[in-house]
């Protein structure tokens, strides 16, 4: 209420920490949490600055204040708690950071945030937000990235409240972490209800985490059955499921059980054919297998009517890194197929050939010529790796492409990359020369 007295610990404007908070300035937040500032600082209008990361959705604030001490499960007069809050956020991300591990909530507390999680995936976000502020102003979706986590989620905005729509995600983050376990069929279910359903997205890629992390045979049978799912989508997620099950064991230097049934699998199912959503993600899987029938198998969709079919033709092809792993020799068949496909009509197939090209090991006069023919491309990625391919073949027509890149948004990502042009120079002077013209088994991975 107004005039009430602020709590102990309340900060006023000007306060460091509350500053660092607002300003999403994670170093100062970690420094000053370090040098003893009181994690439960609040803002003058009585409210904890935990709550104010939550609703700028900036997880690496919020982590830094719940590991300094920040209360995750502090009721707050409105009757929610800064945990709550980020269930509504729809981040997944955002709860993960407020989420202690292991869980320290029992009983009440855990039933209220999946009930709410629960109602939010259920009701879905929109219907959500138009009961909370009662409008029925049109919703516009933009789509945003969770840099922490590198996950996407749309944003949604209505009558001043904004979530993102990961709820589906958060519900199985929380199942996870209390120990539930839903069936294959149905985390299936949720993926296929999503309303966006790509690998990228924050609730796909949490449902695919969640039975990545089981290990286990009923596991791998349940994804495996998808397979005969009439819907497309499950299928596709059932693709996912496999794979990542295979490697979570590799990752985490576990025994492999499912490398070989899972490679087996892929092999026949993408002999077989299906939709092409799904058959890009069988040939991108079989990237992390070694069998002689892989490449044959990928060169066979050159020529797929579907782009993404045929951006995924690389990851099949077998290729030698003997001295470098980012500088690969492909079989004589492998790379006229780069060849072929960095002349594609689809801007994301040349990008893909473009990046295998401009990173591989082949020196021939074809593979710069391809590359020099990528320099006015259509994307600024594919002429950014055209430029640099160039320059690792001492070509000197990098220099005029490096021209014809454009201003780059985050140029500081770049920076090796973009400065290969500079460092073909700086080799050229060495060498006291003229420019002169360019020098006549792994599995090799696309970009997805």
């Amino acid at each position: 209420m107004a005039g009430d007295p602020l709590p102990v610990g309340a900060g006023r404007a000007g306060d460091p920490l509350l500053e660092a908070v607002r300003r999403g300035d994670e170093g100062a937040v970690r420094i000053l949490l370090e040098d003893g500032a009181d994690p439960e600082t609040f803002d003058e209008h009585g409210l904890p600055v935990l709550c104010l990361a939550v609703a700028a959705f900036d997880a690496s604030v919020a982590g830094h204040l719940v590991t300094g001490g920040a209360d995750a499960s502090r009721r707050l007069p409105d009757g929610t708690t800064p945990l709550l809050r980020a269930v509504d956020s729809g981040s997944v991300g955002l709860v993960r950071a407020l989420l202690d591990e292991p869980p320290s909530l029992h009983g009440s507390a855990r039933a209220e945030l999946l009930a709410r999680a629960r109602q939010w995936h259920e009701t879905g976000a929109v219907a959500m937000l138009r009961q909370s502020t009662g409008s029925v102003e049109p919703v516009a979706p933009v789509r945003v990235r969770d840099p922490l986590w590198f996950t996407d989620y749309h944003e949604l905005r209505l009558g001043g409240l904004t979530v993102r729509d990961g709820h589906t995600g958060v519900l199985a983050l929380l199942e996870r972490s209390f120990g539930l376990c839903p069936t294959v069929t149905e985390l299936a279910d949720r993926a296929g209800a999503l309303e966006h359903p790509d690998h990228e997205h924050a609730s796909w890629s949490e449902l695919v985490e969640t039975l990545a992390a089981r290990h286990d045979e009923e596991t791998w049978a349940g994804a495996a059955a998808l397979r005969a799912h009439p819907d497309p989508v499950h299928r596709r997620f059932g693709v996912e499921v496999l794979v990542s099950l295979n490697l979570a064991d590799l990752i985490a230097d576990l025994p492999t059980p499912f490398e070989r049934p899972t490679r087996e699998l892929l092999l026949d199912w993408a002999a077989a054919g299906d939709r092409p959503e799904v058959l890009a993600e069988l040939l991108a899987g079989l990237s992390h297998h070694e069998d002689p029938r892989i490449e044959p198998l990928g060169l066979s969709y050159l020529s797929h009517p579907s782009p993404s079919v045929r951006a995924r033709v690389p990851s099949a092809l077998d290729c030698t890194a003997p001295d470098h792993p980012a500088r690969r020799t492909f079989t004589p068949a492998g790379l006229a197929a780069l060849l072929t496909l960095a002349q594609d009509a689809d801007a994301e197939v040349r990008a893909v050939a473009g990046y295998q090209l401009a990173e591989s090991a082949h020196q021939e006069p074809a593979v710069a010529d391809a590359l020099a023919a990528l320099l006015d491309d259509a994307r600024q990625v594919t002429r950014i790796w055209a430029v640099s391919g160039l320059a690792q073949r001492d070509d000197p027509r990098c220099l005029a492409g490096a021209t014809r890149i454009g201003p780059i948004a985050d140029r500081q990502a770049w920076s090796w990359i973009l400065d290969a042009p500079a460092r073909y120079e700086e080799r050229r002077r060495r060498r006291g020369g003229p420019t002169g013209s360019p020098p006549g088994r792994t599995r090799s991975g696309a970009h997805r």
